[in-house]
C-alpha cells in the first residue's frame, strides 16, 4: 500500500505528550518516516525519548523548502513552537493516522483560537488540567 503512494515531502514535529520533549524533522516521506519513529528501533534521539506523536506536519513541494523550513523552526524559542502545535492542534492529537488515511483530520482551522499556551495556562491554573 506505501509503496502506491506518492511520498509526501513535509517538515514536521513530534513529541513524546503534550508539552514535553519536541522533535523538529523533515523527510521526503513523512509515511515511512512516521513508521520509523513509532517502530523506535533506532538508537536516536526520537527513540530514547518517546518522541513518536505526529503532532505538527506541514508538506512541501521540493525538499529543498523543506529543509529550510526545519532549520528556521529549529532556531525558534519552545513557546513559539508551542504555539504554532496548538494553533492547528490544540490538543496534541497524534497525526499519522490522519496522514495514513485511516483516521479524519482532528486538527481545528488556523483561526479558531481555542487551543494556544495562554488557554492552557488558564485551564492549568483553574485546576482543569493536571500538572505535568
Amino acid at each position: 500500500m506505501e509503496s502506491e503512494r506518492r511520498p509526501l515531502i513535509a517538515t514536521y514535529m513530534t513529541a513524546s505528550r503534550p508539552f514535553s520533549v519536541i522533535y523538529i524533522g523533515m523527510t521526503s516521506n513523512l509515511y515511512a518516516r512516521g513508521e520509523q519513529h513509532r517502530d523506535r528501533k533506532t538508537k536516536v534521539f526520537t527513540a530514547k525519548y518517546g518522541v513518536d506523536i505526529l503532532v505538527w506536519f506541514e508538506t512541501h513541494e521540493f525538499v529543498t523548502e523543506a529543509i529550510r523550513r526545519e532549520k528556521a523552526l529549529k532556531r525558534w524559542n519552545r513557546p513559539w513552537k508551542m504555539e504554532l502545535i496548538e494553533r492547528r492542534n490544540p490538543q496534541w492529537l497524534d497525526l499519522y493516522p490522519f496522514v495514513l488515511g485511516t483516521a479524519p483530520d482532528p486538527r481545528v482551522k488556523p483561526e479558531d483560537d481555542e487551543g494556544g499556551v495562554e488557554s492552557f495556562l488558564k485551564r492549568l491554573a483553574k485546576g482543569e488540567i493536571e500538572e505535568l
